[in-house]
């Protein structure tokens, strides 16, 4: 797969959403149309913010082959400033996670296919201060 590939996916290296203009309800993953409002929707692009609030987390011991730099890994689910609620990994000691902390976007590595391979990045999330 050609590297430029992955970087022309606008929403694999932003925490992009879209937000009716009808209803107000912001949408992550993007959506053409608003589930509430349907055709009458008018849909635009926003950005979501890079900071949040951690709502909970899982600590994955066993991971797949291409993890074993990363175990354990931490999957979190973060609730955003502008209101909405993504899955993410976060990069930290499992120590250091309490619900409710403080944390904020960052882009790391995801993997890499081979030693010589294609190396994935994307969004990822860290402590912060409060």
């Amino acid at each position: 797969m050609i590297p430029s590939f992955w970087r022309k996916i606008r929403y694999r290296y932003n925490l992009t959403g879209t937000k009716c203009e009808n209803c107000g309800r912001i949408y992550h993953p993007p959506r053409n149309i608003c589930p509430e409002c349907r055709r009458k929707s008018s849909i635009t692009e926003v950005d979501l913010g890079d900071r949040g609030e951690l709502l909970t987390y899982s600590i994955v011991h066993d991971a797949p082959e291409s993890f074993k730099l990363q175990r354990p890994y931490v999957i979190g689910l973060i609730k955003l400033e502008s209101g909405v609620v993504v899955t993410s990994q976060i990069s930290c000691k499992p120590s250091e996670l309490r619900i409710g902390m403080k944390v904020k976007a960052v882009f790391r590595k995801y993997g890499e296919d081979g030693e010589d391979g294609i190396i994935y990045y994307g969004t990822k999330f860290v402590p912060c201060e409060e």
